[in-house]
């Protein structure tokens, strides 16, 4: 499937089963409160499959799949007779008609508890947190070493790559130093601090990110040898670590990358020292002008990195489930230190995605297995749970805003203020999307 395709796909498969499970929850508490739901929908528009039920509840799948809704009896949006009145929404009491409100984001709160829960029972495939920084970056004076294994930042242990990105991008949206420990090559462990408030404040976390050049470590291990290419008829092998090439120094599989074309474009004969059983050879290879999976030809000798070392985090039912908690704890306090600082404007409001990033990230965690997809579901489930309980008029925040103001004055909201609201909410909405749409071409455009 292409990208652009597997894209869609699964941003449906993503907002299909999100947005049911929102919904549902609207639903199912509605019917417990003795209120008469009379449409199900799952998208906007033409329904495209529709079936009415027994008890007259309409269920439909419709033509636009970006959202859902939950049509109840409702006095404000027709006559309701008098035989009906005891299933209407309005007519129930405030608490009744705030659970019904939130049940919403209380079921995408749930989804992302099972869906973290079911994530570290199946095991989500990682790397471990061996790293190393870009020559001359901040990471690097900070005092990062190639090799260097994380072990705990700000105050956090660190288990995996994802788990030090996590970290990493919270601190990324401040400028506070980060401390970090680390164990290096000889084993000793030695503290670190990431000077975060050198970036620039005015870029996205990404760019940050960047400015930082922290990132994985390539071992210059091979990996894999191609048959038939200049490497395997020199006679490298698989397991030998590259020293040099044409006396120049390879500390990461980056180096040697970078390297070989610069030392190919003088003469193809290169000079690459090995190291294979404790002991120290020079093997001549000639490099040749290849092209790899319809990339432009560039100098090429024929070996791949060794992969990296795997750190997947498998736990059973009970341990997994505490994990989940502390996942969705950690989610939650992240996404709003996020909306915080961007309203401070500590962070930029570049950091922002909407559905065509989305949809990117949803193809590629599907692609890496379900135990990365379980985790994207739950992340967004949990941003769905928060955004929906903003105070923002047309959100189930909104209205339960009015519920409270209500609560307090004895009496509900005039309609003229909650018509009022309504465009508030929708001129937010639409800023917020338009900027979030703005962000995602952008990226596009830039990478």
């Amino acid at each position: 499937m292409s990208p652009v395709l597997g894209s869609v796909f699964w941003l449906l498969v993503t907002l299909g089963v999100l947005v049911t499970f929102h919904e549902f929850g609207h639903y199912w508490v509605a019917r417990r409160c003795g209120v008469r739901v009379l449409r199900f929908s799952v998208g906007f528009g033409r329904p495209l499959w529709r079936r009415v039920a027994k008890d007259g509840t309409e269920y439909q799948i419709a033509a636009i799949p970006l959202g859902g809704y939950v049509k109840m009896l409702d006095a404000r949006e027709g006559d309701v007779s008098p035989a009906e009145r005891d299933e209407e929404f309005t007519g129930k009491s405030v608490w009744k008609r705030i659970a019904i409100v939130a049940a919403g984001p209380a079921f995408n709160l749930i989804f992302t508890v099972v869906a973290f829960w079911a994530m570290y029972m199946i095991g989500k495939p990682d790397v471990a947190p061996v790293v190393t920084a870009n020559t001359g970056s901040v990471a690097a004076a900070a005092g990062i070493r190639p090799g260097d294994r994380l072990i705990a930042m700000n105050g956090d242990a660190v288990a995996t790559w994802s788990d030090a990105t996590e970290i990493l991008a919270n601190a990324l949206l401040g400028n506070e130093p980060l401390p970090v420990r680390v164990k290096g090559l000889d084993g000793t462990q030695r503290d670190v601090v990431l000077p975060v408030q050198r970036l620039d404040a005015g870029g996205d976390i990404g760019k940050r990110f960047d400015q930082l050049g922290l990132g994985l470590q390539a071992p210059p291990v091979v990996g894999q040898v191609v048959p038939g290419d200049p490497a395997a008829l020199a006679g490298i092998r698989t397991g030998d670590r590259i020293l040099s090439v044409n006396g120049k120094p390879v500390s990461d599989f980056s180096d040697f990358t970078r390297i070989v074309p610069e030392q190919a474009a003088i003469s193809p004969k290169l000079n690459v020292a090995v190291q294979r059983d404790g002991q120290t050879k020079t093997i001549e290879v000639t490099a040749r002008m290849k092209s790899e999976q319809g990339q432009p030809t560039r100098w090429l000798i024929g070996v791949a990195r060794q992969a990296p070392e795997e750190a997947t985090l498998r736990y059973g039912p009970v341990r997994a489930f505490s994990e989940s908690l502390r996942a969705t704890w950690s989610g939650t306090t992240s996404t709003f230190n996020l909306i915080g600082k961007m309203l401070s404007g500590e962070a930029s409001t570049k950091n922002l995605s909407g559905v065509i990033g989305i949809a990117q990230v949803a193809n590629d965690s599907a692609n890496r297995g379900l135990g990365w997809f379980l985790n994207f579901l739950a992340l967004v489930s949990l941003s769905l749970a928060i955004l929906n309980l903003l105070p923002i008029p047309v959100l189930d925040g909104g209205h339960l805003l009015y519920y409270l103001i209500e609560l307090i004055k004895g009496s509900p909201v005039s309609e003229r203020t909650m018509i009022a609201g309504q465009y508030v909410g929708i001129l937010l909405l639409f800023t917020l999307m338009g900027l979030a749409f703005f962000n995602d071409i952008q990226r596009m455009l830039v990478s």
